[in-house]
């Protein structure tokens, strides 16, 4: 992790400022935090100190089961939240939570602002509506699993999850976090890659069709 200082901490501060989404002044505390890929924001079962507000990049969030699997279960985006459970609740079971790009976040001190924040009517309407969001994206990923086959939702995966158009993430955790065999994954990605959308190399998959991988994502969304 690296901790932006002066120059480039108050750059950040003003151009992607987060003042509006408080009623009490959040800046003179708040640290701006970067974070490489694969890196852990927050170790599973570990409390965070910070509520982060995610400014640039992408997270994945996984949880053990107590057969000792673990499971991708969410991302975090660019102005979601990350630790707004931990806040909310005295005991809670924090989630694991891991950089998938670079990622940089405003963080702020759970321990300097928990009672503001708490009583913070406008930071808890902007809260309840970005758990709403989030509540309705899982949903859809449920519904999605049923109506889609995997070549859509796959190709929407692929975007949300790789990194200057590479795509490196686990085929066992995708096996998981989709619903499908080891198999029928494999059998998918190859389709991809003898069409074009997709080289491998290595380990790795090269995006080389975009757009192809957007038009079969988005008829998710447009449906």
């Amino acid at each position: 992790m690296n901790i932006y200082k002066s120059e480039k901490k108050r750059w950040y501060l003003e151009n992607h400022s987060i003042a509006h989404l408080f009623s009490f002044p959040v800046e003179e505390f708040i640290e701006v935090h970067e974070y490489d890929r694969d890196e852990w924001m927050i170790r599973e079962g570990m409390r965070t100190d910070f509520l982060f507000y995610v400014i640039e990049g992408k997270a994945k969030i996984y949880v053990t089961h107590q057969n000792g699997k673990v499971s991708l279960i969410n991302f975090a985006n660019a102005h979601d939240y990350i630790g707004e459970m931990e806040l909310l609740h005295d005991v809670y079971y924090t989630k694991g939570v891991q950089a998938s790009t670079k990622t940089v976040c405003f963080a702020l001190p759970v321990s300097r602002y928990r009672t503001q924040l708490l009583e913070d009517a406008k930071f808890l309407r902007e809260l309840t509506k970005i758990l709403s969001v989030k509540a309705t994206a899982m949903a859809a990923k449920y519904s999605q699993s049923l109506a889609f086959p995997l070549e859509n939702r796959l190709a929407d995966f692929i975007l949300q999850t790789a990194d200057k158009g590479v795509y490196r993430e686990k085929h066992v955790s995708v096996c998981d976090y989709l619903g499908v065999s080891y198999r029928h994954l494999l059998h998918v990605l190859t389709q991809f890659c003898d069409k074009g959308y997709l080289r491998k190399e290595g380990r790795n998959y090269l995006i080389k069709q975009q757009h192809a991988l957007d038009e079969l994502a988005e008829a998710m969304k447009n449906k």
